[in-house]
């Protein structure tokens, strides 16, 4: 092991150090905001299409009950029994073409010492300059599976949300390990974005490519990388044709996604009639990594 970085009682052990140019942490975490498993699954996809590399991961020891979130056993080679934590990895990628590299940060929401958790993900990003972080997330919204994936993003610094078009968070209730997250971000002075992706709630035990397409497209357009999306494409349209075939064997539940698709038409032709220039959601593809980049290299200015 090559060492480890101690915050309170939390323990980061790395395994090397990356030398970075202007990385940005994208986070994203299995459990309370990862419906349809969208979010970790379009994380663990982009780190895979971009190559990244593990440099370091969170012991999990003080953050999980095991009882609740239990290890896995597993036979390797040999017949061995092997016990598998869950833990939480940081992996490292160059943005093919880019300017930039990326921190990725995946694994599954702890049910013990946000607070310190958070520090610990904090302290790895103060030390490698992360420039900006941005989390991934799902939620089950009252959508149908047939219309476009809607996604919707917020930014803690309000230079960052006028920049990307994008809303500070008006939500008020219980929070995930993302929100406390962004909280340590913006105390750590470090800006971030969240992207969430809106999943149907009738289909809430599928596996959803449909939603990690969309995250994966709007997160590689924002961070200004490429990626090749072929798969996902084959396996979203496989997810909407399954779908359509569980919800016409059945008469009520046909039904049902019908009242959804018109609530969805009549709810675009309100935003149309209301802001005729601009989309509701984010801005368009082309403006997005160019602003991002604006933002980062003023923002480092002014630093």
């Amino acid at each position: 092991m090559f060492g480890a970085t101690v915050v309170g009682m939390e323990t980061v052990e790395w395994e090397r150090r990356p030398k970075l140019r202007r990385p940005v942490l994208v986070a994203a975490f299995e459990g309370w905001s990862d419906a349809g498993d969208a979010a970790s699954t379009a994380a663990k996809y982009l780190a895979a299409a971009w190559g990244a590399r593990r440099f370091a991961v969170i012991d999990s020891e003080d953050f999980y009950d095991y009882t609740s979130t239990r290890p896995q056993v597993r036979l390797v080679e040999g017949g061995i029994r092997q016990i598998d934590w869950p833990t939480n990895e940081f992996a490292a990628a160059s943005l093919p073409g880019g300017k930039r590299d990326v921190i990725f940060l995946h694994g599954v929401e702890p049910q013990l010492k946000w607070k310190t958790f958070c520090a610990a993900v904090l302290d790895v990003a103060h030390s490698l300059d992360a420039e900006m972080a941005l989390t991934l997330g799902a939620l089950l919204t009252d959508t149908p599976h047939s219309r476009p994936v809607r996604v919707t993003g917020t930014a803690t610094d309000p230079e960052l949300g006028a920049r990307l078009g994008l809303q500070r968070s008006r939500y008020e209730g219980p929070t995930g390990i993302t929100g406390v997250l962004h909280d340590a971000l913006t105390r750590g002075n470090i800006p971030s974005a969240s992207l969430w992706a809106s999943v149907p709630h009738y289909v809430s035990q599928v596996p959803s490519p449909k939603a990690t397409l969309a995250l994966v497209e709007r997160a590689a357009e924002m961070l200004g990388g490429s990626v090749e999306v072929t798969d996902l494409q084959i396996a979203a349209a496989a997810y909407e044709r399954s779908v359509d075939e569980r919800v016409e064997a059945d008469d009520e539940a046909a039904a049902y996604v019908r009242q959804l698709e018109e609530a969805a038409e009549e709810e675009e032709r309100d935003e149309e009639d209301d802001a005729p220039i601009e989309p509701p959601d984010l801005p368009s593809r082309d403006a997005l990594a160019a602003e991002v980049e604006r933002f980062l290299r003023e923002h480092r200015r002014g630093d």
